[in-house]
């Protein structure tokens, strides 16, 4: 599958020194290798890891509600794009619901409560902070790109986990 005869040779670019010297390759996250586990969010949730961006306050990761269940009321300080790999879900507010296969993308400022009634498996890609709230409307947490990379790091420290710094960009 990786040979070197199948690659394209591209014209060098006046400043490929620069590009060597200075650009970072993208990265391979193994899905089930023991570096990215399934990090309990709640009762219901749980959380797979991807990517954590501190430049731009993104993180990418997949979300499983666990045969049924919700996560807590949230509002979005940035776009959120989602796609449904399992199961179903929706929000209590909207009349929609994501299937697999369906694209989701979320506002800066949208406010809602997820829950899933069968289980549920979508990959984010969150960009900027989500604030959660309480069942009383009450502030609870900000979900930041720090908040992401400690609910991994800590679980793996916890459980005596390597730390895979490739999904740190």
């Amino acid at each position: 599958m990786n040979r070197v005869d199948n690659i394209t040779r591209l014209p060098e670019e006046a400043y490929e020194d620069t590009i060597r010297k200075f650009a970072r390759e993208g990265a391979h996250i193994p899905g089930d290798d023991g570096t990215n586990p399934w990090v309990p969010f709640g009762d219901a949730a749980s959380i797979k890891h991807f990517c954590f961006d501190v430049r731009t306050n993104s993180v990418a990761n997949i979300l499983w509600v666990k045969g049924g269940g919700r996560i807590g009321t949230h509002k979005h300080r940035g776009v959120v794009s989602a796609i449904t790999l399992e199961g179903s879900w929706a929000y209590y507010e909207y009349d929609w619901v994501a299937r697999p296969g369906d694209f989701v993308y979320e506002l800066p400022g949208a406010a809602h409560t997820l829950y899933s009634d069968e289980g549920m498996k979508a990959l984010f890609w969150i960009n900027g902070p989500i604030e959660f709230y309480d069942d009383n409307g009450k502030f609870d947490f900000t979900a930041d790109v720090f908040w992401f990379i400690d609910h991994y790091t800590k679980y793996c420290e916890e459980k005596g986990l390597p730390i895979n710094r490739e999904m740190f960009i």
